[in-house]
């Protein structure tokens, strides 16, 4: 298993198949779907298949959402980074910053922090030009960590019946944001 970022209270590596569990405990709550559709998986298999479906994007397109790990206690807290993603928006093919974090740990600066490490790794390791990320308009703590984190909003959609938000963070904003 990689771990691709490091930092004082976190681990960020591959998704593996140990991950179900914790994946399960994440998106078969209700409230952490409040926003993503209202679709909470309903069996550990669902989870299972997400983490192959993952695992076939780092091997097609050399990244995927990572597990987050607390280091101290080596607990699955949820998901973070980047993913090229070619189905949210009709025609439109981006890196997507995307982050799910389980509700016990909610409120933590995790969300914040996985998003900050995740733009690194994309801007620094990556070299990509732009990144761009989505979240429900009413999501008002996603919004903020996007907002926090630099994105610009650039335009509102519609997705799966619900209005998002659509933001956009260009490598030149975000050195220009760092070296502050």
């Amino acid at each position: 298993m990689k771990i691709f970022i490091e930092t004082e209270r976190l681990l960020m590596r591959e998704l593996t198949d140990a991950d179900a569990p914790g994946l399960f405990a994440l998106d078969s709550d209700p409230e952490v779907h409040r926003y993503l559709g209202n679709k909470p998986v309903k069996s550990l298999q669902a989870s299972e298949d997400i983490v192959r479906h993952v695992r076939r994007q780092y091997a097609e397109n050399g990244i995927g959402r990572w597990a987050v790990i607390d280091k101290k206690t080596m607990d699955f807290i949820g998901w973070s980074g980047l993913k090229y993603e070619t189905n949210l928006r009709a025609g439109a093919r981006y890196y997507d910053l995307g982050y799910r974090i389980r509700r016990q740990y909610w409120g933590q600066g995790i969300a914040t922090e996985t998003a900050v490490e995740s733009l690194k790794y994309g801007f620094k390791k990556l070299d990509l030009p732009r990144i761009c990320a989505a979240a429900h308009r009413e999501n008002a703590a996603s919004n903020k960590i996007l907002i926090k984190t630099g994105f610009r909003l650039i335009e509102t959609f519609e997705y799966d019946g619900a209005v998002h938000n659509w933001y956009e963070l260009e490598r030149a904003d975000w050195e220009e944001k760092s070296r502050r």
